[in-house]
């Protein structure tokens, strides 16, 4: 059993033995102490204070872990930090835009897309990683592509705020 850190010295007993990992996060590289195998969830939201990427599942089915890495959507809840490195760009929902611009967070909001909203952030981060890989995605391709999980239902409204987005669907 490890022993406890000396008090005062800012490490938790989950992190006695962590190593430590680089990781560019929105733009910042951030050195972090952790185990090999946490979640990169855990570190954006409980070391790194970016709360925006929500915890649904942990088995990276719902979607509301949603970052980016390299532009790509990726399920944050079922990656371990082990998996990433400086070389690596990871964005966080705060990260997607520094005044709510993107294109996405835009069409969102003139279309009231969220319901409770607890898993907007994924949808969005989703939402705009296939905008840029697809800029005019047909509505079969944005069903096809968005498979995250809205316990509300909004996914004609998520629908709409995509083509909204790409500039193909109604105004509202």
């Amino acid at each position: 059993m490890p022993t406890k850190p000396p008090l005062g010295s800012g490490i938790t007993e989950w992190q006695v033995g962590a190593e430590v990992a680089k990781l560019n996060v929105n733009g910042r590289v951030v050195d972090i102490q952790v185990e090999e195998d946490t979640p990169l969830l855990w570190v954006l939201r409980e070391q790194l204070g970016m709360t925006g990427t929500k915890y649904g599942c942990g088995v990276a089915q719902c979607g509301a872990c949603t970052v980016h890495v390299d532009g790509a959507a990726l399920r944050a809840c079922a990656m371990p930090v082990s998996a990433f490195n400086e070389g690596q760009k990871i964005v966080t929902i705060e990260g997607l835009s520094p005044n709510s611009s993107h294109p996405i967070q835009q069409a969102w909001l003139a279309l009231d897309v969220p319901q409770c909203g607890f898993c907007q952030s994924g949808m969005i981060m989703a939402a705009s990683a296939l905008l840029a890989a697809n800029p005019k995605p047909t509505e079969a391709q944005i069903r096809e592509e968005m498979t995250n999980i809205c316990r509300c239902g909004t996914y004609n409204r998520v629908i709409a705020g995509i083509q909204r987005a790409a500039g193909i669907g109604t105004s509202g």
